[in-house]
């Protein structure tokens, strides 16, 4: 038989090539772990024979290579050939095995074989023999005589198989006696930096870093795809790259034919059809194939794992051989032939038995969207109508909004529970004008029986008006109008169904928000508290867990910290026994947690649960999150002093801002005036008094509170620039106003805001004892609660202050607490670690305890918080006790803030 030599030479190494070391040295490794057999398996286009030929050009033993091709799977050609690159390394081997095969009766492949691996065996040397492309052989009798062969394969002898296919070889029992080194598509797609160098050095293009990851991100890595992309682009102007990019799609037409040779019409036709109907999934598994397909004769898992061992650019998505997806742009090509092979209604029908088979497991998005390929807008909307309460409930209604903008105007408005639907997924955005627009229809609909209604279910027309009077009043409270939120929200509870209690609870909670715009807060915390309750009565955990949060804030609105921190944590506590299902609403207790320890001076444990909601955010459903991050970020950025990133992020919160039923008690612009203040920019602070509109006349409310004291301190700026007398007296008796108005409701967050800016007006003006009264006044207020950040940010101003202060009173506790702060100005020498005011001080890891008993915590959630037991708690515990000389938690807490021990 004659030898074609060219299958038996070594491919010439290219002159430009991207160095892959990393697999390299997984190519080596294997040689230095003694393996058998190496393994490079992966589709069309990866750079498999490639990376072969690479890596052997550097092995500096002797190299056989074998490129196979379809005439290959003939035994005794197969045999030729083997013996024949081998003779390339060794002439005289293989000659006993040749002479066999000329004769008349040739003996079977394990005895021929035999003779040749007891020929291998004698060579002295150590060599690598590599089978390129053996997908090309489809033949029994190949596969077992290469069984035979890696089964006893003499320990000189080091075989590569490169294949688009897994070969019939026992691969599970060499890995498990790690004999086994296996490179696939996964190991060899390009990283970004290997495709950057492939594109920009190798293809002499001169790409951004931000379109090499595009590109390399719509070819999933894939060598052929980047070097046909590379190909086409080659003489495109550089601005023209970026379009062409996103454009680039298994469609393209040099992809296209790349594909369709390579890969598709090698398959057969039932391979082929199976590819083009089930390319209208995202994702593969068994049982869907087989629901779209509806043909008892093609098994979908089967059908699926071969195309994996065949590597046809299927991509396993777990570990268990369930799930799987096509390559992009291979599924780009098949839903492009699926046009020219398969009629509209065919695909409509496969759509629908993949909606049917996604709706039975569960999987609503995917249901509703085969819906909609398959342009039965009427399913779609049914489908919707299901879905609504479970996605509201679970703060996803922005995605189910997505969703139902997908369907025609003329299905939603015969639909008024839809409508309603719509109307409260508008409402939970914030956009108030198209949530009333919806609500209108849904009142139309129902105002117009006709035969064209469509109704699922008549218990749900029943709630409808409820529903759509409490959307009414959660627009009125987002837009401010309290005699409108009142009058909706009495009527939702006047006309909610019997038994219907979550319905009342949940307009009693958007009254209770009344409340708190209104600046009663107590009665606002209340109201909360007793919507909490309700939503955990009615089983829906996750809006019990996101009001604590709301109930939280409310605290720190009163002045309340150690009680927002404990609400904070205790909500935790309770999600915790939810798993991570209510990750997605956590990303405002986090934050809350962050700027809480912040204000107190923890800045590692601040840290480390912003970092804990920026995580959560990113796959939170609350829309109001990107708005209050970017206002966190601004106020750390103040505290550090860096004034002009804070005003970038309050610029970023104000782009951001949704509105909701929870007071914007704190406009970004008032916040942005304070900044101005710090800057000594006196005349944009002017400026945003001007605009807006805001006077010492006006009537006082909560809501514009913080506006006020703001006017306050741009007025005593004012006086201290121009020594007007009578900016100093409408400052002081704006803030007289405001500090009566919130000692009588109690609220000593805002009372804390007024007396510090009241003392500083008051020092200006040269009062001293009248200054000294109001800071004695806010440090009495603010000392319990652990306030410190709140001081630092007055800055230098604060300082003479509180030194004068200190040496005004005999009261220690205050005196320690003073210090402190002091401290952190570094206007004092901090005192030795050890310098306590008791005989035997309170070690590090006792005053670290002693902390967490102040926070309220119990000895267990001590134990779980330091990883100590409980009896070493307890033990910490007694030794605190009696150093201070307390007999309860809440005398030693008592008497180590009296000792300045905490803040």
């Amino acid at each position: 038989m004659s030898i074609l030599a060219t299958k038996l030479h070594l491919p010439l190494p290219r002159s430009r090539t991207v160095l892959r070391a990393r697999l390299m040295d997984q190519l080596n490794t294997g040689l230095d772990r003694k393996h058998k057999l190496t393994l490079i398996s992966a589709p069309a286009g990866f750079g498999k024979t490639t990376l072969a030929s690479e890596w052997v050009i550097t092995y500096k033993q002797p190299v056989a290579w074998l490129s196979m091709d379809e005439g290959d799977g003939d035994l005794k050609r197969f045999l030729s050939y083997l013996v024949a690159a081998l003779q390339t390394i060794f002439p005289e081997i293989g000659m006993n095995l040749l002479g066999a095969l000329q004769a008349s009766h040739i003996p079977d492949s394990e005895s021929l074989l035999t003779t040749l691996i007891n020929e291998i065996d004698s060579i002295p040397n150590k060599f690598i023999f590599v089978l390129d492309d053996y997908h090309m052989l489809d033949s029994k009798p190949v596969d077992q005589a290469l069984n035979f062969l890696v089964e006893h394969l003499p320990s000189q002898m080091h075989l590569v198989i490169t294949t688009r296919e897994d070969p019939s070889l026992p691969l599970a029992r060499l890995r498990a006696r790690d004999q086994l080194t296996e490179l696939r598509a996964a190991d060899l797609r390009f990283t970004p930096a290997e495709a950057a160098e492939f594109l920009n050095q190798v293809m002499g293009l001169n790409l951004t870093v931000e379109n090499i990851a595009a590109l390399e991100a719509r070819t999933e890595g894939w060598i052929a795809g980047l070097q046909l992309a590379a190909l086409s682009m080659q003489g495109h102007a550089s601005r023209d790259v970026a379009n062409f990019i996103q454009s680039f799609t298994g469609a393209h037409h040099f992809v296209l034919d790349y594909l369709l040779e390579e890969v598709l019409h090698q398959q057969p036709e039932n391979i082929q059809a199976f590819l083009l109907r089930t390319s209208i999934l995202n994702r593969l598994c068994g049982s869907l194939c087989d629901a779209v397909l509806l043909d008892p004769s093609v098994s979908g898992q089967e059908t699926l794992e071969s195309l994996e061992r065949a590597n046809l650019f299927i991509v396993s998505l777990d570990n268990e051989r369930h799930w799987y997806r096509y390559h992009h742009l291979f599924g780009d090509l098949l839903r492009q032939r699926q046009g020219q092979n398969l009629k509209p209604e065919e695909l409509a029908k496969y759509h629908l038995r993949a909606s049917e088979w996604y709706e039975q497991n569960g999987e609503e998005a995917e249901a509703f969207q085969h819906a909609i390929a398959a342009r039965d807008f009427n399913r779609a909307a049914e489908l919707a109508e299901k879905y609504w309460q479970g996605m509201n409930q679970s703060f996803q209604s922005a995605v189910w909004l997505g969703w139902v903008k997908q369907l025609p105007a003329s299905q939603i408005r015969t639909r008024p529970v839809l409508c309603t639907q719509i109307g409260w997924a508008f409402m939970d955005a914030g956009d108030v004008e198209s949530s009333e627009s919806s609500l209108r229809d849904a009142e139309l609909c129902l105002e117009d029986v006709s035969e064209a209604m469509a109704v699922v279910d008549e218990k749900e027309i029943q709630t409808l008006p409820a529903r759509i009077a409490f959307a009414r009043a959660y627009n009125a409270q987002t837009q401010l109008d309290f005699s409108a939120t009142i009058k909706y929200a009495e009527l939702a509870i006047k006309i909610a169904p019997e038994g219907d209690q979550f319905m009342r609870a949940g307009a009693a909670a958007i009254l209770g928000g009344s409340y708190w715009a209104s600046g009663d807060l107590d009665a606002a915390c209340k109201s909360m508290s007793d919507w909490i309750d309700s939503s955990l009565k009615a089983g829906n955990y996750i809006f019990s867990i996101a009001s604590e949060s709301g109930k939280a804030e409310i605290q720190t609105a009163q002045g309340h910290l150690r009680e927002a921190l404990r609400t904070y944590e205790q909500s935790l506590q309770h999600a915790s026994a939810y798993g991570s299902e209510v990750n997605q609403i956590l990303a405002h207790h986090y934050l809350g947690l962050a700027l809480l320890h912040h204000e107190m001076g923890n800045d590692e444990s601040a840290a480390q649960y912003f970092q804990q909601s920026i995580e959560l955010g990113k796959q939170s459903t609350l829309v109001d999150f990107p708005y209050r991050k970017s206002l966190a970020q601004a106020r750390l950025k103040e505290s550090e002093g860096d004034l002009d990133a804070a005003l970038e992020f309050l610029d970023e919160a104000k782009r951001l801002f949704i509105s909701t039923p929870i007071p914007n008690t704190r406009p970004v612009d008032a916040l942005k005036a304070r900044i101005y203040l710090k800057q000594g920019q006196l005349s944009k602070a002017q400026d945003w008094v001007y605009e807006c509109g805001i006077t010492v006349n006006d009537e006082l409310s909560y809501l514009r509170e913080y506006e006020h004291i703001t006017l306050a301190r741009v007025l005593i700026a004012a006086y201290q620039s121009t020594a007007s007398e009578d900016k100093m007296k409408d400052a002081l008796g704006l803030l007289s106003r405001l500090l009566q108005t919130a000692e009588n409701a109690k609220r000593m967050g805002s009372m804390l805001e007024i007396l510090t800016a009241q003392a500083l007006a008051f020092h200006a003006h040269g009062e001293q004892s009248q200054s000294f009264a109001s800071l004695k006044h806010a440090v009495t207020l603010a000392e319990p609660e652990g306030y410190f950040r709140f001081f630092m940010n007055e800055g230098e101003s604060i300082v003479e202050l509180l030194k004068a202060l200190i040496h005004s009173r005999e009261d220690d506790r205050l005196n320690n607490y003073i210090r402190k702060l002091l401290n952190s100005f570094g206007e004092t020498k901090p005192e030795p670690a050890n310098a306590q005011p008791l005989i035997d001080p309170l070690s590090e890891r006792e005053l670290e305890v002693l902390r967490l008993v102040a926070d309220g915590l119990s000895n267990d959630e001590i134990s779980q918080k330091l990883f100590l037991a409980l009896s070493t708690v307890k033990g910490h515990n007694l030794r605190i006790f009696n150093k201070l000389q307390a007999k309860s938690r809440t005398e030693a807490v008592a008497r180590a803030r009296e000792l300045g021990l905490l803040l």
